[in-house]
Formats: structure tokens, sequence, C-alpha cells
């Protein structure tokens, strides 16, 4: 059965010091959110963490962003308006990973012909 192949939308903040990333729920939902701002954050973002990458953009080892990071940048570790800075200046990225095949039931033993 193939797994690991769902679609991802994350949004990307190139800031000035660091790039920062959230996840999102799909590029349709932040686009909604940025016509009407009374959509809940919580409909929008897909795990309330902002990721940041040591300036590799959209690559690279995701990192949890402190406190000082996020005040370095957008001025205010709050982590609601920082999403909302992110939301409103980053680029919305969707991607889809490729499938893979993994092992169902390793516990048969060996998986070669004998």
């Amino acid at each position: 059965m193939p797994r690991a192949n769902e679609a991802q939308t994350k949004v990307h903040y190139q800031g000035k010091t660091d790039d920062f990333i959230i996840f999102v729920d799909s590029a349709d939902v932040v686009n909604d959110w940025k016509k009407d701002s009374s959509i809940p954050l919580a409909q929008v973002v897909s795990g309330w963490k902002i990721f940041v990458t040591h300036k590799h953009g959209t690559q690279g080892i995701l990192d949890a962003a402190s406190n000082q990071q996020l005040d370095d940048e957008f001025g205010t570790h709050k982590e609601e308006e920082v999403v909302k800075a992110i939301l409103e200046k980053g680029n919305v990225q969707e991607y889809q990973n490729k499938e893979r095949q993994g092992d169902t039931n390793i516990t048969n033993g060996p998986v070669v012909a004998h």
C-alpha cells in the first residue's frame, strides 16, 4: 500500500535574517483568509508551529523558531501576530511527496526467495 503521497501546503516567508515556514491546510484556504480575515486562523493553519530554515529557503532542516528570532524579524513573538504576517507576506507552495512502498509485516522473516 503506497504511503507518504499526501499533498502538503506551506507558506514561506523570506525575512531579513532568516526564512520562516508555516504549514497550512491548502492554498485555497489561505486565499479565502486573505479575502476574509474573519476566518479563524485555526481553520487555516495546520499545526500551530512556526519553523525556521536557517537561510535554506523552503528546503533543509526545519527547526522551531525561537522567541528571539521572531522578535528580531517581526517585532513580536506572539504566535498569532507572526502567523498573520507570514500568511499576508509569504509565498504559498504546494507539493506532493513521491509514493513509497513499505514492508507491511517484517516479522515474517527475510523477504528473499529461497
